[in-house]
């Protein structure tokens, strides 16, 4: 297992799983994907959570998604798998199943679907984080975020940090004055990457890093180093951008991927629908280009 000090950090994004017209995986452009992230030098890829269709597919499909995944990148890069599923039992196997592949990371959303309380989301998570010795990333939804569940889980060992998808900071902020060093926490609102750092966030994990990885890893790394004005501007503008596609997110996506990088990653899978772009292709490119304007790394 490599050293968590040094993997569980800096930019990973929640990886796009392209599929063919019939919903089924597409292995040839999920290697090109994978492989450009890889020379995009980006931190780590977290894997089947919600931009990668998790829940969409079935048991057997998330293994083989798995199984692919961490044969393609063959440990030039951190993968932590999204293993949550409407039944903890599933979760175990995949958990299970992602440890022997090799995943350096394991995560899952609480449960799914019935009324959780403290006690049901903290036993989810328990037997999920015991069930291997992959440090385990619990997602930060619905009762997961309950304090008392917090409290719960730093007694945990297996339990390494949390990936946090809110945009309350406070609530950041009390989960890292909570864990001290204990944890390592990844913000998951993508339009939030640069606030959630000050809240002790070591991490992000998003959609949009996909497209734009090599912008926002310069973007929050400079943020860091203190080039605040800079990076103050782009998250404006990048808010922006973010809420003006998000009516029609996954069209956007697939047409920007493969626009950029002629990568297909699909229709997303019923029920997620696919709405028409109001934008020509030259509207898409000149959208990215604005974003992209902002990585000026001194050569």
């Amino acid at each position: 297992m490599r050293e968590q000090s040094t993997i569980f950090q800096g930019l990973w994004p929640a990886l796009f799983t392209p599929v063919n017209p019939d919903g089924s995986l597409n292995p040839k452009e999920l290697e090109k994907l994978i492989e450009l992230l890889i020379a995009q030098k980006v931190d780590g890829l977290y894997l089947l959570g919600s931009t990668g269709q998790g829940f969409l597919f079935s048991e057997e499909e998330r293994k083989q998604i798995t199984r692919l995944t961490l044969e393609i990148a063959g440990k030039r890069i951190p993968v932590m798998v999204q293993v949550g599923a409407l039944n903890t039992e599933e979760s175990i196997r995949l958990a299970r199943h992602a440890a022997d592949h090799g995943a350096d990371g394991i995560s899952a959303v609480g449960p799914i679907y019935y009324g959780a309380s403290a006690d049901m989301a903290f036993e989810h998570y328990r037997r999920i984080a015991q069930a291997t010795d992959v440090p385990f990333f619990p997602y930060q939804i619905g009762n997961a975020a309950n304090m008392q569940v917090i409290d719960r889980l730093l007694t945990l060992p297996q339990v390494h940090g949390m990936k946090l998808t809110t945009d309350k900071m406070l609530e950041i902020s009390t989960i890292k004055n909570r864990a001290g060093e204990q944890w390592k926490l990844f913000s998951g609102a993508d339009e939030l990457m640069c606030q959630a750092a000050l809240c002790g966030t070591v991490g992000a994990i998003g959609t949009s890093y996909n497209l734009f990885g090599p912008t926002c890893k310069y973007i929050r790394e400079s943020f860091l180093a203190g080039e605040t004005m800079h990076a103050m501007e782009y998250m404006l503008t990048f808010q922006k951008f973010i809420e003006t596609i998000i009516p029609v997110i996954w069209s956007f996506f697939n047409r920007a991927m493969y626009l950029r990088y002629n990568i297909v990653i699909g229709e997303p899978k019923p029920p997620l629908l696919a709405k028409a772009l109001p934008w020509t292709d030259d509207q898409i490119m000149a959208m990215m280009e604005e974003i992209e304007n902002f990585y000026t790394p001194v050569s």
